[in-house]
């Protein structure tokens, strides 16, 4: 009887999945006469719409000697406006029942109110405002620093294992600004200025470098017209310089980062690789290196852990990781946490005996199967959530792909095969574009 209740309850998440897998999200883009981009995903379940503006700048977009330049502008743009005061904004979302807030990666910066969907309008209209009418005074410059080097305190310089990262991100990118850290290095964030400010806000803060996503429950055509009325009568930069960015040389040279501190619980090793993005048009590269990290280190049941965590017992943590959505090239990461009176050496051996092993063995077919029966059912659950989608839609847009990228993508994972991992291992699992990093407590000072 339980073998047939589990059988019924397989079959029936099965053909759950296939029904949800006819229902594509319901999608509606087009353009402002000056150039911005508007994106309206319909889900009229509940009474609720996510307003989000993503900027094609983020930190990787920076001027040479201003790190931090970009996540300290988002700071700034909740200051005040020609017609709203300093908090003004974020207090009339909370009068109005919703949250707003923002986020800044190396390929974007992004805005966004989560309210009722008859608050859309004004949030339109304050969003609008502060895209052009940001009125700043030394004593916000000054104020907002501060606040900035006191988040670098609380999340880097605090805490030994985001130093360690800082280090290997930094070592890994020979030329591309992904290898600066998003909120800047301490020294160059002490000196920004009004004048960094204002002008990275000048450059890259106008509607033609932007894209208004808004989901829930929302009609295009409304959309479309309150776009028209509040972000349409914005002037376009005709001065937005081209996306140009330093791109990364051939890496021909595997390098090592030992980073000792005396706050250490627990030593790992950490090996990064350079590793391929997902292209507009050109996904399947990336899908493979998603199916990679999750067989080699997603969890208990993963190659890595078999390997590591219970056969050798070398290891009681592994893990493999990868995200494909940036502009350019991005890392495949792997660590090993060893066991007790296990040396890093000895972890870091073990790892790569496993790698060369996985490349030797392939993939188990079902594993991959179970895996990307996972993945579906993730993208779909996802589809649950309009602030999720609403992300996803922008991350992907400002990295360079684009909307039929997006709804491509679930069938390009299903599409994948063991043949194209193993292959994807091997183009990527290469020593001479790898940075391999030991975290360990500071050695003891003889006296």
């Amino acid at each position: 009887m339980l073998r047939a209740i589990t059988l019924a309850l397989g079959l029936s998440v099965a053909t759950s999945l296939t029904h949800a897998q006819e229902i594509d999200d319901v999608v509606t883009s087009f353009e402002l006469d000056n150039g911005m981009q508007v994106v309206v995903i319909e889900d009229h379940r509940v009474p609720v719409v996510q307003h989000m503006v993503w900027y094609r700048a983020g930190s990787a977009d920076e001027p040479i000697g201003s790190s931090g330049v970009a996540h300290f502008l988002e700071h700034l743009l909740f200051k005040a406006t020609d017609t709203l005061e300093s908090g003004e904004l974020s207090a009339t979302v909370a009068a109005n029942g919703g949250r707003d807030n923002a986020f800044t990666s190396w390929d974007y910066t992004a805005y966004f109110q989560r309210v009722a969907a008859d608050r859309l309008d004004l949030m339109m209209q304050m969003e609008a405002d502060r895209m052009v009418n940001i009125r700043l005074t030394e004593r916000d410059i000054v104020t907002e620093r501060q606040v900035i080097l006191e988040e670098r305190n609380q999340r880097v310089e605090n805490n030994p294992r985001a130093l360690f990262s800082e280090q290997m991100n930094a070592a890994q990118y020979l030329n591309h600004r992904y290898g600066v850290p998003i909120i800047g290095w301490r020294h160059e964030m002490e000196a920004l200025d009004m004048e960094d400010a204002i002008s990275f806000y000048d450059i890259h803060y106008s509607p033609n470098n932007a894209i208004l996503i808004v989901s829930g429950d929302v009609d295009p055509e409304e959309v479309r017209a309150l776009a028209e009325i509040h972000y349409g009568v914005i002037p376009a930069n005709p001065a937005l310089p081209e996306r140009i960015r330093s791109q990364e040389p051939p890496q021909r040279a595997e390098r090592r980062v030992i980073y000792r501190d005396a706050r250490v619980a627990q030593p790992y090793v950490s090996r990064s690789y350079i590793a391929p993005e997902r292209d507009s048009g050109a996904q399947e590269k990336a899908a493979a290196l998603v199916f990679l990290a999750e067989i080699l280190g997603g969890g208990t049941t993963s190659y890595l852990a078999e390997k590591l965590q219970f056969d050798s017992q070398v290891a009681v943590f592994t893990g493999a990781f990868y995200s494909g959505v940036s502009l350019d090239d991005t890392s495949f990461d792997v660590i090993v946490v060893p066991a007790p009176n296990v040396t890093l050496e000895e972890a870091e051996a073990a790892m790569d005996t496993a790698l060369a092993q996985f490349i030797e063995d392939g993939v188990d077919a079902e594993q991959l199967d179970r895996i990307k029966m996972q993945l579906r059912a993730s993208e779909i659950y996802a589809r649950d959530n309009a602030e999720g989608i609403a992300n996803r839609y922008g991350r992907a847009l400002t990295s360079g792909l684009t909307i039929a990228d997006v709804q491509a993508w679930p069938d390009i994972l299903q599409a994948v095969t063991a043949e194209d991992i193993v292959e994807a291992a091997r183009a990527v699992l290469r020593p001479e574009a790898s940075v391999t990093g030991w975290l360990m407590q500071a050695e003891e000072v003889l006296q």
